[in-house]
């Protein structure tokens, strides 16, 4: 790993001699900016997914976003149904919440007829609910290029005329002290199709008398499509807008939906371009591949020496929050490679300590410790670490046996033997089969761990019995089964067609030596690959029903049917 190191330090003397004026000017924005956090965590994690939010689920985000820092929090998004959101605002209104910084979406013209014609007069449903359940503060959304809208008739004129309508109502029926944002919806294409359309728009809002004018304008890219570069430029255009017209005081907060992997980055280039803020949630979970969160952006800006947010929010917390609004959601935990709130985002792989940044260590910052990546690229000095600090001080843990171990791991990937070394038990086994003399510890965690193993064996056995029933229906046990046998036995429940090409599929993915019979033997490697890599199944339809899912309807994905 010297090698490594050397050309660590030769990157970090190569980058000095480099012209960084443009990115410090982009820096200094990130490290200058107050970034206004509209939390969105009620809304955008629950848009699209496949389970929705309980009531009890709006209860743990809300607080969940309480105690990362952040007031102003959207809290519905209204239409003519009752949903979840509908109750859970009069539970807060009956706990005595403060409602001053709550906000809810609503649609700045409640509908269009079949030729796309607004109907002007009727006031929007959004509008009349937050009249209803006391939310003061209104996010007016409206399109500007939307190809089912007859711009005819909605002319910007009338748009400008509406938008002021719909601030005067918002003051006399919610609150005198009410906040209006308007979302540019489709604001990339508008700013490409209609760019005049746009900064007309600012400037009307810019030359507002100081009661009327709206706290500020919000925009997104609703399909992540836009480059960071061309958001950035959009940006930097509205807002110069604002400051030609003496709307300095004006929010202008972003939002970028994920599609192509530059969420974050835009997000980050819209703030170093004049954007003030962001409209998120806690974490990227949202509609399409998610979006640019509030927790990978506020992040970033710390570690760029932003010392604003630090006191606005409590930023040490977000990467709890981040876990638990994930999990709340989707019913798992993070993925493990999930930059920032992942399991594995602390990871040491190489053991360079001077590879992460000298001014900003993201484990210090949250106060986790970072994990050593227990792979054959690991160091001795990685491998020791990490046996000392699952097991304790040993003087077995020495750089002798870091090395075998190191050299299993690679004879272990010649010999086509693929294992984990991460965990505990991994670890402890790694280090038995390269000479180690287990420990105490060691033992103790391994005897743990063994216990479980009866368990598993029962799960094991019940399935076995239940096979054995299906095994003598041809009057002979002997560990195999027909096709029409196993179909009937354990198959029906997941594929609905005996003779459809997707069961014929799974057959073959079973049957691997081609016999035209399902053999126990090959069964049951998928039901030790599922306790193996899902050891909290505890009941013996739940292990038929991971090998199934996650085994064996993955695996016949690429069957050929040629047997």
């Amino acid at each position: 790993m010297v090698w490594l190191g050397k050309f660590w330090t030769y990157l970090k003397k190569r980058r000095v001699s480099v012209s960084v004026e443009p990115r410090n000017k982009k820096r200094e924005a990130l490290r200058e900016t107050n970034c206004f956090v509209l939390d969105n965590s009620l809304r955008e994690s629950t848009v699209g997914q496949l389970r929705g939010h309980t009531l009890e689920n709006k209860w743990k985000i809300y607080e969940e976003v309480r105690k990362a820092g952040f007031q102003n929090i959207i809290v519905a998004s209204f239409n003519h149904m009752t949903r979840v959101g509908d109750v859970f605002l009069q539970e807060l209104k009956n706990r005595g919440e403060d409602f001053n910084k709550f906000w809810a979406f609503s649609e700045l013209i409640e509908s269009y007829d079949p030729d796309g014609k607004p109907d002007f007069t009727t006031i929007p449903i959004g509008l009349l609910k937050c009249k209803k359940l006391g939310i003061k503060n209104v996010v007016l959304e409206f399109d500007l290029v939307y190809s089912a809208i007859d711009y005819e008739v909605l002319t910007i004129d009338a748009i400008k005329s509406l938008l002021l309508k719909r601030i005067q109502w918002v003051k006399q029926f919610l609150s005198e002290d009410s906040k209006v944002l308007f979302n540019f919806r489709d604001f990339p294409k508008a700013m490409t199709k209609k760019q005049s359309h746009v900064l007309d728009i600012i400037k009307f809002l810019s030359n507002l008398n100081i009661n009327e004018r709206p706290f500020g304008v919000i925009y997104e890219d609703p399909f992540g499509k836009w480059l960071p570069n061309e958001i950035g430029e959009f940006t930097k255009i509205v807002r110069k807008e604002m400051k030609r017209n003496d709307w300095e005081s004006g929010h202008l907060l972003v939002h970028i939906h994920e599609q192509y992997s530059l969420a974050d980055s835009t997000q980050l280039e819209c703030l170093a371009s004049g954007a003030t803020g962001i409209w998120a949630s806690l974490c990227k979970i949202g509609s399409f591949l998610g979006h640019a969160s509030s927790t990978i952006t506020l992040i970033n800006l710390i570690r760029i020496g932003n010392k604003n947010v630090l006191k606005e929010y409590n930023c040490k917390y977000l990467r709890t929050a981040a876990q638990v609004v994930t999990e709340l959601t989707t019913g798992e935990k993070p993925d493990g490679m999930q930059p920032i709130y992942g399991d594995r985002a602390f990871d040491t792989v190489f053991g360079i300590e001077d590879i992460e940044d000298e001014e900003f260590s993201m484990a210090s910052f949250f106060g986790v410790k970072s994990t050593m990546r227990i792979t054959p690229l690991a160091s001795p000095e990685m491998i020791i670490s990490r046996l000392t600090h699952l097991f304790g001080d040993n003087s077995q843990f020495n750089q002798a046996i870091a090395k075998n171990m190191k050299d299993k791991m690679l004879e272990d990937l010649r010999s086509n033997r693929k294992e984990e070394y991460m965990s505990a038990v991994g670890l402890a086994m790694l280090f038995d089969r390269s000479g180690g003399k287990l420990t105490s510890e060691m033992c103790k965690v391994v005897n743990e761990t063994e216990s479980t193993a009866p368990i598993h064996r029962n799960l094991i056995k019940e399935v076995k019995e239940e096979w054995d029933e299906w095994d003598l229906k041809d009057g002979i046990k002997d560990d195999q089964v027909t096709y029409d046998a196993f179909y009937n036995g354990f198959m029906s429940v997941y594929f609905s067609c005996y003779r459809c090409e997707e069961t014929k599929k799974a057959l073959k993915a079973l049957d691997m030596d081609c016999n035209g019979q399902v053999d126990w033997n090959e069964f049951a490697l998928y039901l030790k690959w599922a306790l193996r890599q899902y050891p909290e199944i505890d009941s013996k339809h739940k292990l038929i029903d991971v090998a199934f899912r996650k085994g064996l309807i993955p695996a016949m994905q690429d069957e050929v049917i040629n047997c």
